[in-house]
Order: structure tokens, then C-alpha cells, then sequence
């Protein structure tokens, strides 16, 4: 007895420490280091300033709910210029778009307005800036709207300052490239892009975009790539218009080939 007695006098300490630790190295590994983590919390709590833990989990959560504020009011400002302009237009509708797959971004876009809503086929769409595309196809509740970024998607164009005329292309980079019908042109960068009379497709005088750069001396044609005015990378809503496709088109050769065959 006296002999334990002795030993407990000179290892108490170290045996007491030595607990503390096993017992702490067990805690960690059972709680993942939350044992750790809320002991030097309350520890070091009168020592930092600022909000506990409670009141940043709400701060946070009101930070949330303003964001998601921002974001409805956006959409109802992005909505309700959509119907001013749709009230200006006549017979149209405003459709929200849906779907839009990665491997086809610019090519097509679904919208929540179909026949039953009036849309058919060879409707045209517009969004905030100008152009957007062309129905190619109707359900009662969904359409299909062909961009006219995609690659098939062609029509007549002209220059608005100068008339110079000429075709639209589009191009999987998001912008289209216009081809003119004369060898010298009369166009210059930032010139406004409309779609002309010889359209077959969409009615004339439709923005459609910026010159943003040229190649004069492209064969066999002059060439210029065009920055939409449209920003279909971000559209949510677009405006879809009844358009009648032309079946006569008075124009010479060489502007009736804007070669705007559905699909």
C-alpha cells in the first residue's frame, strides 16, 4: 500500500496527462475533430469579437433569402419587358425557354408555349435585342425553336446604313457570319445588321446584329462576322410572332439564294 502510495505521488501527473490525451485522441477520431473544434470554440469565444455561431447561420440564411429576392426580381423585370413588348407587337406570345442541351446550345431551344397556345410551325422569335430564330416544330404545349447560330440556319440580310445585301450563316461560336452578294460593299465595322426584304423566312427589318469584323477580300464572296444583338447564350424568355413564309420572291438570282429551306 505504501508502496502504490509512493508511486502515485511521483506518475500522478504524468498518468493524468497521459489519460487526457488517450482519452482526447479518442474523442477526435469518434467525432472527426468536433469535439476539438467546439472545446476551443468556447475556450477562445470571450477572445474573438464578432457574431456567434448562431447569428452567422442566420445572417446566412437571410443572405439566401435576399439573393433569391434579386434573382425573382430580375425574372419579373425580364418578364414584364417581354409582355410591353409583346403588347406592341399585336397577336404574339411570351414563352419562357425550358430546355437547352450542352451539345446543341446553339442550335435549338424548347419554349413552354405550343399549338395550343396558337404557335405553329415557321413562327418566328425574338428575345431582348432582336433575332432569335424560327419554330420548326409544335406540340400543344412546348415548340422547338431553331437558332439561328446553328449551322443550317440561314437568311437575307443587308446593311442598314448602306443596303448592301447579302446572306447570314450560323456559326457554333455563338455569332453568324454575313455573306455579301457584292464584290466591293459598302460596310464598315459596328454597322446594323437587319434582315432584308428578299427574306424568305422572316419579315424585313428584323435587328439581327453589329459587324464586328470583316474579310473584303474572302472568296468568292467579301465576308463579315456579326455580333448578335440577341444574347441567346443567357436568354430565358423569347417572343414568338405568326409569320406566314413567302412562296413568291421578286428578287434576281443572286438574292432569292439566301437559301432558307426548313429543315
Amino acid at each position: 500500500m505504501f508502496a502504490l502510495r509512493r508511486w502515485w505521488d511521483r506518475y500522478a501527473t504524468r498518468a493524468g496527462i497521459a489519460t487526457l490525451v488517450i482519452v482526447l485522441a479518442w474523442a477526435m477520431r469518434q467525432s472527426q475533430g468536433a469535439v476539438i473544434y467546439e472545446i476551443y470554440q468556447v475556450l477562445t469565444a470571450p477572445l474573438q469579437p464578432g457574431l456567434t455561431q448562431a447569428e452567422r447561420l442566420e445572417n446566412a440564411y437571410i443572405l439566401e433569402l435576399q439573393q433569391r429576392v434579386i434573382e425573382l426580381e430580375n425574372q419579373n423585370q425580364s418578364l414584364r419587358e417581354n409582355i410591353d413588348y409583346a403588347d406592341g407587337q399585336g397577336k404574339v406570345a411570351v414563352a419562357a425557354v425550358i430546355g437547352r442541351s450542352a451539345d446543341n446550345w446553339w442550335q435549338q431551344i424548347t419554349v413552354n408555349k405550343g399549338s395550343s397556345h396558337g404557335i405553329t410551325e415557321g413562327d418566328m422569335a425574338t428575345g431582348p435585342g432582336g433575332l432569335v430564330g424560327r419554330v420548326i416544330s409544335a406540340s400543344p404545349n412546348t415548340s422547338q425553336i431553331l437558332l439561328i447560330t446553328d449551322p443550317t440556319s440561314q437568311m437575307g440580310v443587308k446593311v442598314s446604313r448602306s443596303r448592301s445585301l447579302g446572306v447570314v450563316r450560323g456559326n457554333v461560336d455563338g455569332r453568324v457570319v454575313m455573306q455579301f452578294f457584292e464584290t466591293t460593299p459598302d460596310v464598315k465595322p459596328g454597322d446594323v445588321i437587319v434582315t432584308s426584304s428578299y427574306s424568305r423566312l422572316f419579315p424585313q427589318g428584323i435587328p439581327v446584329g453589329r459587324i464586328e469584323s470583316m474579310d473584303l477580300k474572302k472568296s468568292p464572296a467579301p465576308e463579315a462576322v456579326i455580333q448578335l444583338s440577341a444574347p441567346l447564350s443567357i436568354l430565358e424568355w423569347v417572343t414568338i410572332h405568326p409569320f406566314e413564309a413567302k412562296t413568291d420572291v421578286n428578287a434576281p438570282p443572286a438574292e432569292i439564294i439566301d437559301s432558307e429551306s426548313l429543315p
